[in-house]
């Protein structure tokens, strides 16, 4: 049997995303087989495929941190999952695929009836955004956030589970994402036409106990001002990278990977955070680093984040959903910014119903 992949063949813009058909993988011995229904579209798999973030893999390699997908054929010695069976995974890379093997522990359990690309939007823009504010800030009642790139994928789930919290939240968009923040509980901001310290200042007095900064570099720095005193910069991301989807600084000819670059300066951003007065604190945040340390974790909020989705109590925005070899307009899409939501890579054909997309 074949199937399609995604697959990234030298460092550099969209032109780098190739579509290729092969022969289906095996899953070796404590591998399943995973038939992918959805994978999702994020700014991390465009740092990948520029060779900058610190997780690049070397060349070629698929794109793709996130995925739902059902079981398809069990490897030697796996037990406790059955064919059929719809599950979520952060593989990191590897899910622009239709069908991909992971090792069975990599799995986590998704709720039957449940839309696929609603659920792989939890996988890594709601599990980010559960963890950040509740392990990294341990967010209180009534306390005071600002959310950069409030009507992204990471942004709006963040608003979502912020008014879940009872949080007071800002949320600075472009002047197309104003309405999405209001409608989900927050005060829009509009960094084209006003200062947002300023803004902050202005409409709290004070400033906010919590920034969530996936910006990096100098914006950290800027971040930090609207803080009250005693509050806290959660960093978790390095956007300022990327303009319109690819590196700010070009390059000529096909780039090369350099994955530590931006992370050494953003480790120099964190580090002044905490040296300079003011009782204000730069924490840096990393799903893939807190999976690896407590893989507990990841599962038990995935599976929290799962059930609230269950209950309707959240609802991922879908930007687009987009066929799998269309991978490369999915990319362009997302670097224009101004992307309401999650873009959503569906697999297999599927149509809609359980499991579906």
């Amino acid at each position: 049997m074949r199937h399609t992949r995604i697959i990234v063949t030298q460092y550099g813009g969209p032109e780098a995303l190739r579509v290729v058909e092969e022969e289906c993988p095996e899953p070796n011995d404590g591998e399943v087989r995973v038939k992918v229904l959805a994978a999702g579209v994020s700014l991390p798999d465009l740092m990948m495929r520029e060779g900058i973030h610190p997780e690049t893999p070397r060349l070629p390699f698929t794109p793709g941190w996130d995925l739902v997908g059902v079981v398809d054929r069990l490897g030697r010695g796996v037990s406790g999952i059955e064919p059929g069976q719809m599950i979520a995974a952060l593989p990191i890379s590897g899910a622009y695929a239709q069908y991909v093997c992971l090792p069975k522990n990599e799995l986590v359990p998704v709720p039957p009836g449940l839309d696929a690309a609603e659920a792989v939007s939890l996988v890594l823009n709601y599990v980010t955004a559960y963890q950040m504010l509740h392990r990294s800030a341990k967010v209180r009642r009534g306390q005071r956030v600002l959310i950069h790139g409030a009507a992204g994928g990471v942004g709006t789930a963040l608003l979502q589970l912020g008014r879940l919290a009872g949080l007071e939240m800002y949320g600075t968009c472009s002047s197309r994402g104003a309405s999405t923040v209001s409608d989900l509980g927050g005060i829009p901001i509009d960094y084209r036409q006003l200062d947002f310290v300023e803004e902050i200042r202005r409409l709290t007095g004070d400033g906010v106990d919590v920034v969530f900064e996936g910006i990096g570099g100098t914006h950290i720095w800027r971040s930090r001002k609207a803080l009250r005193s005693g509050g806290t910069v959660i960093a978790y991301g390095l956007t300022s990278s990327l303009r319109d989807g690819r590196l700010v600084s070009a390059r000529p000819g096909p780039g090369r990977r350099n994955r530590f670059g931006a992370i050494a300066i953003f480790g120099l951003y964190i580090a002044g955070g905490f040296l300079l007065p003011g009782r204000k604190r730069v924490i840096p945040y990393s799903i893939q680093w807190l999976k690896r340390l407590k893989p507990a974790l990841f599962r038990q909020d995935l599976t929290t984040l799962l059930d609230l989705l269950q209950q309707r109590k959240i609802k991922p925005l879908i930007a687009q959903r987009i066929p799998l070899a269309e991978a490369r307009r999915a990319q362009e899409l997302l670097g224009k910014e101004g992307v309401t939501g999650k873009i959503v890579l569906v697999c297999n054909g599927s149509g809609s119903a359980s499991g579906a997309v």
